[in-house]
């Protein structure tokens, strides 16, 4: 029997893609599902992104790219940082990664390893948990609480770094709770990290423009503090509705003040993924330099769904919702129902044809709530709700 190393036995799963194969299996079947499961927007890509990927095939850019990104598409992500943040970058500092898990790979495994402590938000995306333990570094959750608004605590957070601490990964807007956190709180969390210099930040900014009810997105790049022990996630997946099209970007440090990150990324880009292919750079250059309009719609179309799953979800018996103020996920509390939180979601799926995610799938503070992603039509959200409310009937 072949043995691989035992990190492997350690590595975990984005359990979003197990329900959306087993709710694809269901409706193979012949069963009726609404997914409210995956993050992914209902929406296509542009018309003129997708031409500019044809066109760039037809003009014969069919070959290898640089590892760090054509200049051309991080020039174009520079504009747009300068636009969103008011920040100016340097194309050196940018790296086209393939989508966004990527930089969070490349992160944990420049700082992750036995000894070592990894601060990440619980509940949070769950690729940062398994990532860390596959380097053998030791997760530490920081709670993310409904009674906050399911933004960060500066004060827990800081309280939590200790000298075995490497990393810390934030994100806002965030997954899976929609929880959007307050400038005041950032210059906090940043007033402090400045006792700890020992202590990398990794800002996990994939949804920055997806706010609502007049709140904005503060990125981390607003403060040359910690400029030089930050690497920045984003990418077009979920703005320009491009999930497929697997690109995304991060900002680097470099320098020896850093470690050098930037280069070092860009070795593992040539060890690992080697380049990201050019038609997909020429799309996401005309995904930033093009007509917003259709991500305006998008961001609009969100805005609306999001009121009708939180109204709809505070109807139902043994929930409560509060209003997400971004991304594209309500992360209902059904601690009431009485049900456990993974177990009510495999009910919801295979008897009522509705998918989501249970909570204990995004950590340990996960149990008592469910992900729902508004990322569907209004009339799927409000089919998936009656289907809901009928089940909890039975």
């Amino acid at each position: 029997m072949l043995q691989t190393i035992e990190a492997f036995d350690r590595i975990g799963e984005e359990n979003a893609f197990a329900v959306l194969a087993r709710a694809t299996a269901l409706a193979q079947s012949g069963k009726d599902i609404i997914n409210l499961g995956i993050g992914q927007p209902d929406f296509s890509t542009p018309a003129h992104i997708v031409e500019a990927a044809i066109k760039a095939l037809r003009d014969g850019h069919h070959g290898y790219t640089p590892a760090t990104g054509l200049l051309a598409t991080r020039e174009a992500v520079v504009r747009r940082t300068l636009t969103t943040t008011g920040v100016e970058v340097s194309p050196e500092n940018v790296m086209i990664m393939p989508g966004g898990k990527p930089t969070m790979f490349a992160a944990i495994l420049m700082f992750g390893a036995p000894g070592v402590d990894i601060l990440y938000p619980d509940p949070g995306f769950p690729i940062y948990r398994s990532m860390i333990e596959f380097t053998g570094a030791r997760p530490v959750p920081v709670p993310i609480r409904e009674e906050n608004g399911f933004a960060f605590s500066a004060d827990e957070t800081l309280a939590l770094i200790t000298p075995a601490t490497r990393l810390l990964i934030v994100n806002s807007p965030a997954n899976p709770t929609g929880g959007v956190t307050p400038r005041a709180e950032i210059e906090k969390l940043v007033r402090g990290l400045d006792a700890h210099p020992h202590v990398a930040i990794l800002s996990d900014e994939i949804y920055d423009v997806m706010t609502y009810d007049g709140e904005t997105h503060t990125s981390l790049l607003q403060f040359p503090e910690i400029r030089d022990r930050l690497i920045v996630l984003n990418g077009w997946s979920k703005t320009w509705a491009m999930t497929g099209w697997r690109m995304g970007w991060s900002i680097w440090p470099n320098g020896p003040e850093s470690g050098h990150l930037y280069d070092k990324v860009r070795k593992l880009a040539v060890n690992c993924w080697s380049c990201v292919n050019a038609p997909s750079q020429f799309a996401g250059i005309a995904a930033i330099d093009g007509p917003q309009d259709d991500v305006e719609k998008m961001l609009a179309a969100f805005d609306r769904r999001r009121r009708i799953v939180v109204e709809g979800l505070n109807a139902l018996p043994g929930f409560s919702c509060i209003t997400p103020k971004g991304a594209f996920y309500a992360f209902p509390n059904v601690r009431d129902t009485g049900r456990p939180a993974k177990a009510f979601a495999s009910a919801l799926l295979e008897d009522a044809g509705v998918a989501l995610i249970g909570g204990p799938d995004f950590g340990v503070l996960g149990e008592g709530y469910l992900r729902l992603s508004y990322a569907n039509s209004e009339e799927n959200i409000l089919r998936a709700l009656e289907r809901i409310e009928s089940f909890l009937a039975r």
